[in-house]
């Protein structure tokens, strides 16, 4: 009775999903790989943000900053691993390494909890963590999948994303009382650890699936320099064009971002106050993600390609900027943010993904993780400069909020740029 229901039950999943049959396990497994990696950071970040504006939000810039060099920092580390380890294991040295942090920083916590720079160095980290730590889970994923099982998987696996990203600040309320910061800490290493788990079970199950030849290759090291990922950046134009869409999309972010620490600050002078807004706009985001992801993104991608989900968002982050120069109130900037959130879960990066399925390995790991994080977070930095310097020499919100809307109007159409050469790169490889 077993032996027949497990397919029948596989079906009845993938006709709910729009998956193929074959697919549910595998899809299962990118799914708990998300939600633990995304509780695991998520449970942590409340508080990262209320960090950020206890150290001023006048200091933001120098926060982002600081974090641009510690990205910097850690590429030529990451290179050096991705170059000698073997590429299936690149993600178990990386997560290892993250967990080992995660436990310094509890027993800092737990001797010195009053520690400002202990808690700004705090902010620093868990801004790289969370960068390189996805990046490399997408890589495995892309590494794993081809184009097509990308657009039908890529968006359900997100939505283990969006789920721990609501688990995340839930367990947060629920424990930090009874735990503390330090508890906290060990939790999310726990959670770390068991996203590695996962990605074990994955690989094991897709060699299973795939000829000896490839499975050889997973086995050895991708070789090169530690700064192989820029350089190949470098040399390639379509790889310049993905850290241009990138750097675009950090630059929409960021400009938000700051606009909802000055919000929130002047709406919310307590702290407890501020941690509680930036919950339920967290809720708010990955509720609205995780429909999405499972019942539309999949769909989307296959009838009208990756470009519907590179432009649309971008689209609306015009019309977001606009809405926010006539009306610069917390309630529409908050509006703008969860649309803009949501949507670069639900749609911006599953399609940004999708761009390196056509490429080889090396571009999976080493030039995605440098778009991914030093692109990301550079362009963190130099925006967050330039939108202190136009707050300041502007006399109301306008003048910055027409500056993202000129941004988010090259982001789209970067994105669609994309579109064009990565439907040319996938129709060389049929």
């Amino acid at each position: 009775m077993a032996d027949t229901q497990a397919p029948a039950l596989q079906g009845r999943l993938a006709r709910l999903f729009g998956i193929q049959p074959g697919e549910v396990g595998v899809a299962a497994l990118g799914f708990a790989m998300f939600l633990l990696l995304f509780a695991g950071y998520f449970v942590l970040r409340p508080v990262r943000e209320t960090m950020g504006i206890a150290g001023g939000v006048e200091n933001l810039q120098w926060l982002f900053t600081a974090t641009f060099v510690a990205t910097l920092a850690a590429l030529p580390l990451f290179g050096w691993v991705a170059a000698r380890v073997q590429r299936r294991r690149i993600l178990y040295w990386v997560f290892g390494f993250f967990c080992s942090n995660l436990l310094l920083f509890a027993l800092g916590f737990r001797l010195r909890p009053d520690d400002v720079w202990l808690a700004r160095g705090f902010y620093v980290w868990l801004s790289m963590f969370n960068l390189i730590a996805i990046s490399v889970a997408w890589s495995v994923l892309v590494d794993l999948l081809s184009g097509p099982e990308a657009k039908r998987l890529f968006a359900l696996m997100a939505s283990g994303a969006s789920i721990g990203g609501l688990m995340g600040p839930l367990l947060g309320v629920l424990l930090v009382a009874s735990i503390g910061h330090a508890g906290l800490l060990l939790l999310s290493a726990a959670l770390l650890a068991g996203s590695a788990s996962c990605v074990r079970w994955l690989q094991r199950s897709r060699a299973g699936q795939t000829g000896a030849e490839e499975v050889v290759q997973e086995q050895r090291a991708l070789g090169g320099s530690p700064m192989a990922g820029a350089l190949e950046v470098l040399r390639s134009p379509y790889l310049i064009r993905i850290a241009l869409f990138v750097l675009l999309l950090a630059s929409v972010s960021t400009f938000l971002y700051f606009d909802q620490a000055r919000l929130v600050q002047a709406a919310y002078p307590l702290k407890t106050d501020q941690t509680r807004i930036f919950g339920m706009i967290d809720i708010a985001v990955q509720s609205l993600a995780i429909l999405s992801q499972v019942f539309i993104t999949g769909r989307l991608a296959q009838r009208m390609g990756v470009g519907a989900l590179l432009v649309g968002v971008p689209l609306l982050m015009v019309a977001g900027f606009v809405w926010l120069a006539f009306a610069p109130t917390f309630a529409v900037l908050a509006c703008v943010m969860i649309l803009r959130r949501s949507g670069e879960y639900a749609f911006v990066r599953p399609g940004r993904e999708m761009l390196y399925t056509p490429l080889a390995a090396e571009a999976k790991y080493k030039a995605k993780n440098f778009n991914d994080t030093v692109v990301y977070r550079g362009a963190d930095a130099v925006s967050g400069w330039v939108k202190t310097g136009v707050d300041a020499l502007a006399q109301n919100p306008a003048g910055a909020m027409g500056l993202g809307a000129m941004v988010a109007l090259g982001w789209a159409l970067t994105g669609a740029s994309l579109t064009k050469r990565y439907r040319s790169l996938e129709a060389g490889r049929r």
